[in-house]
């Protein structure tokens, strides 16, 4: 009979008895990551419907499609991850996926890096939505994160103009953004927000960004990372000083991934995006809709999804929640803060798993 082998977990008994300030969830979670390390192993489409006519028709080319993983468990509720513009959903979800695989099976929704085309990624997502429901037999959740959460109210937009609607059980929205205009205030002289002030350029333009725009982008998507983490106290509740590290330099990697045309491409579709108006249902299952406490280094005062879904959150989605997840004063949540303030979010999506059972 197969045993279970002990050694990893006595030695990391005898790493925390020697650091007895450790608390006590980063031990009980990095005995799990030890005995099954988070391995989001490459995901093969079974079905490339959608995603096969709009590269036959010529509408992309493939070095716009986006790359799926998969951590596969079982479980009655399968998750599709849709990050924002950075880090990846992986590393977005570094701390939510011990909760995420619980209930099932965890795809992570990774940008191509050298282009990108919405058309095709909403195909390849709407693709990845038919396959997971037809072959688990169970309909998954979409957490989408920021832009990612734009180009999820987009399926949905174009799925209700046609009196559709891909098979949900559910949906998590954290901090959306669904058009430049939740970005840039239309009616100000310049931007407001600093992604506002980065994201200008692209607008400006449809040619590729120059080298320098690219590297003070990347400059500023890592600063906006790392706010987090400035507090170092904080941060050793969060993580070991090792995933700290490992977190970081994944994060930078994927920054320094995205070339010009990447960048650009991948801004641009955001500019194409309509800003929400007209309230009308776009999905009638269960949704979450949250937002942090301090969004204003992304989102202008005068955002209009976040009015919108403020003011009309039922008219858009009739069984919709929305909450703003907030933390100690001196630690505020920023925006689409899943890693630095993991302990603030996890409450509301744990309540929203079991209300879908």
């Amino acid at each position: 009979m197969p045993t279970l082998s002990l050694i990893p977990v006595l030695s990391l008994v005898a790493q925390w008895s020697r650091e007895p300030a450790a608390p006590l969830r980063i031990w009980l979670r990095t005995a799990g990551y030890k005995l099954r390390p988070p391995h989001a192993a490459l995901h093969q489409a079974r079905l490339r419907t959608r995603q096969d006519a709009v590269l036959a028709g010529g509408l992309a080319g493939l070095h716009q499609c986006a790359e799926v993983r998969v951590e596969k468990r079982p479980g009655p509720l399968p998750t599709i991850v849709v990050g924002g513009f950075v880090p990846d959903a992986t590393e977005a979800m570094y701390l939510l996926r011990g909760p995420l695989l619980q209930q099932g099976s965890v795809y992570y929704v990774h940008y191509p890096r050298r282009g990108f085309s919405t058309g095709l990624f909403l195909a390849q997502l709407e693709d990845l939505i038919e396959e997971v429901a037809g072959e688990t037999g169970r309909r998954p959740v979409v957490v989408a994160v920021s832009f990612g959460a734009g180009m999820v109210l987009e399926l949905l937009r174009r799925k209700a103009a046609v009196k559709a609607a891909p098979a949900l059980a559910g949906l998590v929205l954290v901090s959306p953004v669904a058009c430049t205009a939740d970005l840039l205030d239309p009616a100000a002289a310049k931007p407001t927000t600093l992604l506002g002030r980065v994201l200008q350029p692209y607008l400006a333009s449809r040619q590729p960004a120059d080298a320098p725009l690219i590297e003070k982008s990347r400059a500023v998507f890592l600063k906006m990372f790392e706010a987090g983490a400035q507090n170092k106290a904080a941060l050793r509740l969060l993580l070991t000083p090792a995933e700290a590290v490992r977190l970081r330099e994944a994060v930078l990697g994927t920054i320094n991934a995205i070339d010009s045309r990447g960048a650009t491409e991948r801004v641009q579709a955001l500019r194409d995006l309509p800003a929400p108006a007209g309230p009308r249902p776009l999905f009638a299952g269960p949704a979450l809709i949250l937002y942090a406490e301090k969004e204003s280094a992304v989102l202008v005062e005068n955002a209009p999804s976040r009015r919108e879904f403020t003011h009309h959150l039922r008219a858009w989605f009739p069984q919709g929640r929305l909450a703003t997840v907030a933390h100690h004063a001196d630690q505020p949540v920023q925006h689409a803060s899943l890693i630095f303030h993991c302990a603030s979010v996890a409450p509301y999506v744990a309540t929203f798993y079991r209300s879908l059972r």
